[in-house]
């Protein structure tokens, strides 16, 4: 079962998938007043602004943080232009809606930010889980 949790200012709903995380820490270090690692609740909603917590959202190269605006009503995410970038020493980030086809012949969609393995130690291939960090990839 995954853990997905929501923390809301009423404007923006920031979503926490917690089985995405690769603990990049890029949310951590881009805005240290909304996300704080070490507390509980690790997202201080209200600590800035909507705008500056939907664009350091947009950053997340996992994919575990996302949002909606709530006016909207609608929990899906913008689509976005196609584009790859390698992470050094890390994974191979692919942003966009795509769809992945898993070995096994399952089929997900992908939204915004995906991170693909390219260590080839992931336990959660073909996405990264952050395992490079631990055996010290360097490529």
């Amino acid at each position: 079962m995954s853990k997905t949790k929501e923390y809301s200012n009423g404007e923006v709903t920031v979503v926490w998938e917690a089985e995405k995380c690769i603990h990049s820490a890029i949310c951590a270090k881009g805005l240290p007043k909304v996300f704080q690692p070490k507390d509980r609740p690790w997202i201080k909603i209200d600590a800035e602004n909507t705008q500056a917590i939907v664009n350091q959202v947009k950053q997340c190269p996992s994919g575990a943080l996302s949002f909606y605006m709530n006016a909207e009503g609608d929990k899906t995410s913008e689509s976005m232009e196609t584009k790859i970038e390698v992470v050094e020493n890390g994974p191979l980030l692919v942003y966009g809606t795509l769809k992945v086809t898993h070995k096994d012949g399952k089929q997900e969609t992908k939204n915004r930010t995906t991170a693909f393995c390219r260590c080839g130690l992931s336990n959660n291939k073909p996405f990264c889980d952050g395992t490079h960090v631990k055996q010290n990839f360097v490529g």
